[in-house]
């Protein structure tokens, strides 16, 4: 290829392996969450509400870096099955408030094992290049 069209090679492409390597995540998370029916999005959302029992939209899709348009759909799924409820703020009504219910909360102990389960594969990272992955991914989120 053309030296003009270096920059085309994927080779030169930092987003692909960024890309590859989150589909690979997930796929080696969903045999743990297959059983429960659950996805790794909605694992994610879980676990924010785990951790906080009640967000609004705007919130949580900070924190995951998902717009409304994706989590509109799943949460409005969650809501189905029991999981979460939604509600309009009493303060603004343009602010949909997520929590998590008694069923949702359930879901906690089933999970709970589930890094374990993934740490016990392995990874080709030994503990300290994973720090650094993971504060640089951060950092790349936060830029």
């Amino acid at each position: 290829m053309a030296q003009e069209y270096e920059q085309l090679l994927l080779k030169n492409q930092l987003c692909f392996p960024m890309y590859a390597c989150s589909r690979k995540i997930v796929a080696a998370y969903t045999p743990c969450l297959k059983p429960m029916g659950l996805t790794y999005t909605q694992y994610v959302v879980f676990m924010v509400l785990w951790e906080k029992e009640s967000v609004n939209v705007g919130q949580l899709g900070s924190i995951l870096h998902l717009d409304a348009g994706t989590l509109t759909p799943l949460l409005k799924n969650l809501e189905k099955e029991g999981y979460v409820t939604r509600q309009r703020s009493k303060e603004d009504e343009r602010i949909t408030l997520i929590s998590i219910t008694k069923k949702g909360n359930a879901l906690k102990e089933k999970c709970k094992n589930i890094p374990l389960e993934l740490a016990k594969k392995g990874s080709p990272l030994s503990e300290k290049e994973a720090g650094q992955l993971y504060k640089l991914l951060y950092k790349f989120l936060e830029g």
